[in-house]
């Protein structure tokens, strides 16, 4: 029975991922939330999920390292000791730097601040500290990988070839993310773990949802930088859409095939529309 461990399942793309592996009656989805009575109230009102037995949901923030431990011990007695995949999708996108230039948000130095530090205690030190404490369990899995639900804001390429403005400090949390995986596969690849950042796509989950005017504005000018880099590119995805790609990627890749510490798009590429 293979196990899942996922983190963010409370709504979004996290939910998407919980229900689709856990459609497969072979697996065992364990979901990590903020907030356990929303969520099991969420999936027992689920038409899909509400019957599922292979479904279990814990209580721990990203942020909070003794319920992560707590976390890791409750998912070994559900297992039996072992965990075959880890997806890290647990993130803060924040709507602060969402259209704006890093050189704007220093008119206001102190949100910029708080801001920052928020990305990287969430986005990177939170998955450092759920990797290291699950890493018992993924040693003692058959499929061992552990998959980081990144950005292609975090490509320097594409950001200096298409002066991508927008999102500049969630984009260097997640280009740490990405060097994150980088290293734990450089650690851990001798031990037959694959580690691997994938991008989604744009996926319509509500991030972009109660913006300022001034912002909504300003949703176009990304949009054309968008447009511009790929022009087939037909808008957002649907959650169901996106996490299929993902899906797909994490199935096909492997350690044999080079695959270990990259950072690929739901497309298993560079290309990110």
């Amino acid at each position: 029975m293979p196990s899942y461990v996922i983190t963010g399942v409370s709504r979004g793309l996290g939910y998407e991922f919980l229900r689709q592996y856990s459609s497969e009656p072979e697996s065992l989805v364990i979901g990590l939330v903020r907030n356990k009575a929303e969520t099991d109230k969420k999936v027992s009102e689920d038409p899909d999920l509400k019957t599922r037995s292979n479904i279990h949901i814990l209580q721990a923030d990203i942020t909070d390292y003794n319920a992560l431990k707590q976390a890791a011990a409750d998912t070994a007695k559900f297992t039996g000791g072992s965990v075959d995949c880890l997806i890290a999708n647990a993130g803060y996108v924040p709507k602060f730097d969402a259209v704006d230039g890093i050189g704007d948000l220093g008119d206001s130095p102190e949100e910029l601040t708080k801001t920052m530090r928020d990305l990287f205690e969430i986005n990177v030190l939170g998955n450092i500290h759920f990797f290291n404490l699950f890493m018992p369990l993924i040693l003692k899995g058959e499929v061992k990988k552990v998959i980081t639900i990144t950005s292609g804001y975090g490509d320097i390429e594409i950001t200096k070839n298409f002066d991508l403005e927008a999102s500049p400090l969630y984009s260097v949390s997640k280009a740490a993310a990405n060097m994150v995986i980088a290293k734990f596969s450089a650690q851990y690849k001798k031990d037959g773990i694959l580690f691997l950042s994938v991008c989604p796509g744009v996926a319509e989950v509500g991030h972009f949802s109660g913006l300022t005017e001034r912002q909504q504005q300003r949703v176009g000018a990304v949009a054309a930088k968008f447009m511009e880099y790929a022009p087939h590119w037909k808008g957002p995805q649907t959650p169901e859409q996106s996490v299929a790609a993902v899906r797909s990627v994490i199935a096909n890749a492997s350690i044999e095939k080079g695959n270990g510490g990259d950072y690929v798009s739901h497309f298993g590429n560079k290309q990110w529309l």
